[in-house]
């Protein structure tokens, strides 16, 4: 046990180090996490693991704690817009790629030169697995990279990665289902399966997330550290009590943070700083997990085939997908639909759906894995590490970019004002505080320059670079601003 636990504590410690050099080498975080997992490993230095199951009961821990954190950073009046664009990406999406995908990928094992053979349920069983956006890879990058782009398409892309992994899992337990035992599923049992998945999913999310809101609110602990404690419990809660109840637990608990993280809610600093803290252990847990899970000269035999599916689904079945989805809607440009299809990223959810037919024991689910595997570091390899580039190519990238935090302040939930962060530039700088107009009920209550704080006055002259801290009135009695 000391062993496990040195060893769990090195890999981490050395992860939480990689970070520093990803945002300077501007590889994504998580494909660093990968490979350091395949280091360790068996092929590598040593460190065995092989128990699938145990692998993907970390996984679903690690989605539901991702995907209620995605959900509260994401504020419904920027949804709003892009609602439509994002719900027919996360459904109709999904169903598109897995059918051209699983179609490409049945024809191209119909080749001589191909060791092995899938059927046609085994090829859109592989599809299926990668057929939706990985969003802790999506959530990663848009936000350690502080990406703002035009158009809304940040919060779009979110809410897709966010809401498409239960068609995903639906279809993989379909398919594996029917591979395994053809007889016990029909067309017309498919469909009520989605369905009810669906509505349970929506109905346990949208009373969970409200329920999380009432209980925190009304309840009174003397140690206000249980507050996120309490939280975590009651996401774990709603997750297996909708599967219980055949919903759909990803669905649920996404819904849920959409509706806690736009609700007033007390001790709602110390709520997001442990949701963060709790999210990057659980993002690095898994990724390792997963790359420990993989042998690297078992993934090497297949490389080829899943090079040319994971170019196939980059460059054809993504894009393909996106436009159709995307058609009615006439004032989305072209370049915004490619950017859009360059973003279907896979990541940890894929490799994760893929230990699904390994544990059910269908023909060929170990190869099916390590292409899965592999397609996963060639996407975040190749379009993870050219998203930024990609968006400045396309000239989506906002010029008004998200400021870094620099002012740890809140404000009570009970106070209708909103804290702001503005960045002076070379229109300001120069000037003094006075002499700039601000809208009634705006206040600078700060200035960081370099790293000192300076309480600001009338006659405070602003230099370029200076990080001002603004307090605003707001009417609004609810949501969050």
């Amino acid at each position: 046990m000391e062993n496990i636990l040195f060893l769990g504590s090195v890999l981490i410690f050395l992860s939480i180090l990689m970070t520093k050099a990803s945002h300077k080498l501007g590889i994504p975080t998580l494909l660093l996490f990968l490979f350091l997992g395949m280091i360790f490993g068996s092929d590598g230095l040593g460190l065995h693991f092989y128990s699938v199951e145990q692998a993907q009961f970390i996984g679903i821990v690690a989605l539901s704690i991702i995907l209620f954190s995605g959900g509260m950073d994401t504020q419904i009046k920027q949804i709003k817009p892009v609602l439509a664009q994002g719900v027919l990406l996360s459904t109709f999406g999904v169903v598109f790629t897995t059918v051209f995908t699983g179609l490409f990928i049945f024809c191209l094992f119909q080749l001589d030169i191909i060791p092995i053979t899938l059927t046609l349920a085994t090829s859109f069983l592989l599809a299926a697995t990668m057929s939706s956006t990985d969003s802790a890879s999506v959530f990663n990058l848009l936000r350690s990279q502080q990406m703002e782009l035009k158009a809304n398409l940040r919060p779009m892309l979110e809410l897709e990665s966010g809401s498409n992994d239960p068609i995903a899992y639906m279809l993989t337990i379909a398919l594996i289902q029917y591979i395994v035992d053809p007889e016990t599923i029909s067309g017309f049992g498919v469909f009520l399966r989605f369905l009810v998945q669906f509505i349970v999913g929506i109905g346990f999310g949208i009373l969970s997330g409200f329920g999380m809101v009432k209980l925190l609110n009304t309840i009174n602990l003397k140690n206000t550290m249980l507050y996120p404690l309490l939280l975590l419990v009651l996401v774990f809660i709603t997750s297996t009590a909708t599967v219980y109840f055949n919903g759909n637990g990803y669905l649920a608990v996404y819904l849920a943070g959409i509706i806690f993280g736009n609700s007033k809610c007390k001790f709602r600093r110390e709520i997001n700083t442990f949701m963060d803290g709790v999210t990057w252990l659980f993002q690095i847990v898994m990724f390792l997990v997963l790359g420990l899970l993989v042998n690297p000269h078992e993934m090497w035999q297949v490389a080829v085939f899943a090079l040319v599916i994971g170019i196939f689904m980059m460059f054809v079945s993504r894009p393909l997908s996106v436009f159709i989805c995307l058609f009615p809607f006439k004032g989305m440009s072209n370049k915004a639909k490619l950017f859009v299809s360059w973003v279907g990223l896979r990541g940890a959810v894929p490799i994760i759906f893929a230990t699904y037919p390994m544990v059910a024991g269908v023909d060929y689910s170990n190869q099916l894995f390590n292409m899965v595997f592999f397609i996963t570091l060639v996407s975040l390899i190749f379009q993870g590490m050219t998203i930024s580039r990609s968006a400045v190519y396309f000239d989506l990238k906002d010029e008004n970019e998200i400021i870094e935090k620099s002012f740890d302040v809140e404000l009570s939930e009970d106070i209708n004002s909103v804290l702001k962060e503005e960045l002076v530039r070379n229109d300001l700088a120069g000037k003094k505080l006075s002499e700039i107009k601000m809208k009634q009920g705006m206040l600078v209550m700060l200035i960081k320059r370099d790293m000192k704080y300076l309480i600001p006055n009338g006659s405070t002259i602003l230099l370029e670079g200076d990080k001002l801290l603004i307090i605003e009135e707001t009417n609004e009695k609810s949501g969050k601003e």
